[in-house]
């Protein structure tokens, strides 16, 4: 008989019992480890190893049971109420599959329950996914493009301002010089901010999220820097002191070779 939810709920409280680091934590002493395991769950999907995200995900199960586990011992709620909490939830989401409504999208849904598009946003949410939230919910109430056009466009205009802000006020001849925080400096965050943010919209409407895109970006830049790196050593040449010209060159032969 395969173990249930109910066995691990079991085991969990027994570790509250018996285990003093267990039953020392609280909801505040488990929020880096709550952090820790999504990413590592995070890590196993992108590696694509199922058995890796068998594990990770066995670890993050443990931290939802342990928060539910201190949540009951102080009398708030229990581990059945958080299931109850998820089923209503998903049958209201879908009510043309649990009910006699029309299929409305989620966000609009949501929509109808807030004050602000800001209302309910984690406070520590990264900046790229805020920014797609935030797009997110603003769509729900209506503010959005109907396709791509328009973010693409907009994507344009914002690059547009970055170059005739950078040519009124060029920037340091080199990057290691101590930057200036000052009026230019502010501008330019305003102008760069804003090209950003227009990217994240037209990843949105093109059906990507920006996070997983930049992700991707990095894994493959750091993955194509690395054969500029293995080349160089293979060629008896320090990276440090080659030169843009002869890394540029190892760059392009590390593309060919991918393609």
């Amino acid at each position: 008989m395969k173990p249930s939810l109910e066995d691990t709920l079991a085991l969990m409280r027994d570790l509250r019992a018996r285990c003093d680091w267990d039953a020392a934590q609280t909801h505040e002493s488990l929020r880096p480890y709550l952090l820790e395991e999504a990413y590592e769950v995070d890590d196993a999907i992108r590696a694509g190893d199922d058995r890796m995200l068998k594990e990770e995900l066995g670890d993050l199960l443990l931290q939802v049971l342990f928060h539910s586990v201190v949540a009951e011992e102080r009398g708030a709620f229990d581990m059945h109420d958080v299931a109850g909490a998820f089923i209503q939830k998903m049958k209201s989401r879908h009510p043309h599959l649990y009910g006699d409504g029309e299929r409305v999208p989620w966000e609009q849904q949501k929509a109808r329950k807030r004050d602000s598009i800001v209302d309910g946003l984690p406070a520590d949410l990264p900046a790229l996914h805020r920014a797609h939230r935030l797009q997110d919910r603003a769509a729900g109430v209506g503010f959005d493009w109907p396709d791509v056009t328009g973010p693409m466009e907009k994507v344009v205009e914002e690059l547009d301002e970055v170059r005739a802000e950078l040519a009124g006020a060029p920037p340091p001849a080199t990057a290691s010089q101590t930057p200036v925080y000052d009026a230019r400096h502010g501008r330019l965050e305003d102008e760069l901010g804003d090209l950003l943010f227009a990217v994240v919209n037209l990843c949105r409407k093109a059906g990507v999220h920006p996070a997983i895109a930049l992700d991707r970006a990095n894994v493959k830049f750091a993955r194509r820097f690395q054969g500029i790196e293995t080349r160089a050593r293979a060629r008896g040449l320090d990276v440090k002191t080659a030169g843009l010209e002869a890394l540029d060159a190892l760059w392009d032969e590390v593309k060919r070779d991918e393609a």
